[in-house]
């Protein structure tokens, strides 16, 4: 299930809290972002006891144009995650609007 900049925006700007990852780089991270936690796609795998206790819970990921939060989102989910969202278009889109 994948989740649109639009709503993602709104959602933020009403304060909600979010389970939201970041899987670009760290540079990437640095130049912009919208307050995700950072961990990169190359880490994730390693870094899943991170999440545990969101298994059941909301998870969103993002990255620069959609394909790295894609793969991530699968990862996820091979991993027990149940409710993994992938912001569609990334960044990219983000900024766009």
């Amino acid at each position: 299930m994948d989740i649109t900049v639009q709503e993602l925006k709104e959602r933020l700007d009403k304060g909600e809290e979010l389970n939201m990852f970041d899987v670009r780089e760290p540079n990437e991270y640095e130049d912009d972002n919208i307050g995700a936690t950072l961990i990169p796609l190359g880490d994730l795998p390693y870094r899943l006891d991170e999440l545990e206790g969101l298994e059941d819970e909301e998870v969103i990921v993002h990255c620069r144009s959609g394909a790295r939060s894609a793969r991530a989102q699968q990862i996820l989910e091979e991993n027990g995650f149940s409710n993994v969202r992938n912001v569609i278009g990334g960044m990219l889109a983000y900024r766009a609007q």
